[in-house]
């Protein structure tokens, strides 16, 4: 693997940590937020095409109230394996649910299908889950790296004419100094917009050698072809917050931070996308639910955006960045 920088960092709450492994030759990675503390983490899923793991100690009813990381990966299904990586690490340094003599980690985690970009059986394992663990920092990187190196958007015409996605963040503080960051991994089926104006940003060329944009969601409603559309598409958030909530407050953040992926992205939660929003809380702050909630959908939106307009270009798919410098 060779090693790949983004030029720009962005923090984590006190009490995150994020890491991310990356294959540059198979064109997949995984990413970790770990929470060595334990976070209540609440879960939202919209889109029908999901692949998960460990989902239910998010649900409100469930006896586990805390969970000690979240695992994002490439790979489809194949990539959940590599999740016992993650539990690997956490268990060697103590940290997860008491059960006796053991402390067994709670991990829930959500894949990307990427095995359309690069080599399709280059999957993330146990052994780069492990390497996400340790070189998980309060630093995040963005771009096309950890589970968005194969992320693609805007699939209307399949992968020949679809776009680079990846990985981004954004943070807010607001109220009494309460933050909440959103971090997306983003593998859409639909094109990304620009939420201020709903200007197209990437999404389904026109052609295998144009950049000229085709308006995915103007195409559908003109009758194109369902054969077009493909199954294999997903965008994965992990919103966190220092307030302090419990598991259904979580959810309810979740749902509402929902509409910042509705304000991206276009279409969204379609039958072929796999859509979901993690929601962890590590504080002890307090304050207003619904603000909060609202906060939640503008971070998403941005890291969405962030994530489009960080990512490069790999394995032959163009990005963001490729349509600026055609245009410069």
């Amino acid at each position: 693997m060779r090693k790949q920088r983004a030029k720009e960092l962005y923090k984590t709450l006190p009490g995150i940590r994020v890491g991310q492994a990356s294959d540059f030759k198979g064109l997949t990675g995984c990413t970790v937020i770990r929470c060595p503390e334990g976070a209540v983490c609440g879960i939202d899923i919209r889109g029908s095409a999901t692949g998960t793991r460990d989902l239910t100690p998010c649900d409100p009813g469930h006896l586990v109230d805390r969970v000690h990381a979240v695992f994002l990966t490439g790979g489809s299904a194949f990539g959940l394996d590599a999740a016992s990586g993650v539990m690997k690490y956490l268990e060697a340094r103590r940290v997860g649910f008491p059960a006796g003599p053991v402390r067994v980690p709670i991990v829930p985690a959500a894949v990307i299908f990427d095995l359309g970009v690069g080599y399709s059986e280059a999957r993330p394992d146990t052994r780069m889950a492990l390497e996400a663990c340790r070189k998980a920092t309060t630093d995040v990187v963005v771009g096309s790296v950890g589970a968005g190196t194969g992320a693609t958007v805007g699939k209307l015409y399949g992968l020949a004419q679809a776009m680079k996605g990846g990985v981004g963040f954004a943070s807010l503080e607001f109220g009494r100094a309460v933050r909440v960051q959103a971090l997306a991994v983003v593998k859409a089926f639909g094109d990304v917009v620009d939420p201020k104006n709903g200007a197209i940003l990437v999404g389904a060329r026109k052609s295998k050698k144009s950049f000229k944009l085709a308006d995915t969601e103007a195409q559908m409603l003109r009758g194109a072809s369902r054969q077009g559309f493909g199954t294999k598409h997903t965008t994965l958030v992990v919103r966190m917050t220092d307030a302090r909530l419990d598991k259904l407050q979580a959810t309810k953040v979740a749902q509402m931070a929902q509409n910042g992926m509705a304000r991206a992205i276009r279409p969204v939660h379609t039958q072929f996308d796999g859509d979901l929003i993690f929601a962890p809380s590590v504080g002890t702050k307090r304050t207003d639910l619904n603000t909060l909630g609202t906060a939640a959908a503008g971070v998403t939106a941005r890291a969405i955006v962030n994530a489009i307009k960080t990512a490069k270009g790999l394995g032959g798919v163009p990005s963001y960045q490729d349509i600026r410098k055609s245009v410069a």
